[in-house]
């Protein structure tokens, strides 16, 4: 459960702003945003925005993960990104004034804040700081999928499973990585079926521990060999 209800959220108190974009807003600037937002609690696979919609603003994300995906002709997602607490999501569309190329659900019980698109922007316009950051934060997300789509491309299955593990353990603060067997399949662009086989060779490899749905990783390092990182 989460440890605060959604209606005792406010920017000022907000344990995830620390790793956002707005960590260097000013006492004045976080009375100004909290006055032009609303938070709200999401259950475990609730959509946050669906693909095809037309967006309205941006999600900032106080407790628990969502999860970016786009559906393949037959259905069948590809999880593209995993956002965490600190992070906005739903602003890229926002400027291109399209429908939404992927859709955003949440992985677990999730408080995400919502601000209006007429507001974030207002908001840009007023703090330089802000909107330079959003351009790195694009720029380098531009960056990241070069990265991650040459390595769903060019990299076998085993090395897919080792290189998305990697960024599992920054998901969730080195943590055990707990996603189902669906949604880990679905980021790594594999069928469950050949998951679960190469997760019990990680375990008989010693590489990592498994506990239920849990995955321990001991062996980092291996992880990184694998990966060719």
């Amino acid at each position: 459960m989460l440890e605060k209800s959604h209606k005792h959220v406010t920017c000022q108190t907000c344990a995830g702003r620390q790793n956002s974009l707005l960590n260097h807003f000013c006492s004045d600037e976080l009375d100004h945003l909290n006055s032009h937002r609303s938070c709200n609690y999401y259950k475990k696979h609730q959509a946050i925005f669906l693909e095809g919609s037309f967006p309205r603003g941006v999600y900032c994300i106080n407790q628990g993960k969502v999860k970016i995906f786009k559906r393949g002709d037959e259905g069948k997602e590809q999880i593209i990104h995993i956002a965490k607490a600190g992070e906005m999501v739903g602003f890229r569309a926002m400027f291109t004034e399209e429908p939404y190329k992927v859709g955003a659900e949440a992985l677990d019980e999730a408080n995400i804040c919502f601000i209006s698109k007429e507001d974030f922007l207002n908001i840009m316009d007023t703090n330089p700081v802000l909107r330079n950051g959003i351009i790195k934060e694009l720029s380098k997300e531009l960056a990241d999928r070069a990265d991650f789509i040459t390595n769903m491309a060019q990299k076998s299955v085993r090395e897919r499973l080792a290189f998305t593990m990697l960024i599992l353990l920054d998901v969730f603060d080195n943590e055990p990585i707990n996603l189902s067997r669906e949604d880990l399949a679905n980021f790594v662009g594999t069928a469950t079926e050949t998951l679960i086989r190469l997760i019990k060779d990680f375990k008989e490899e010693g590489i990592v521990e498994v506990q239920t749905r849990k995955i321990h990783v001991l062996d980092r390092e291996r992880l990184l060999q694998i990966a060719g990182k």
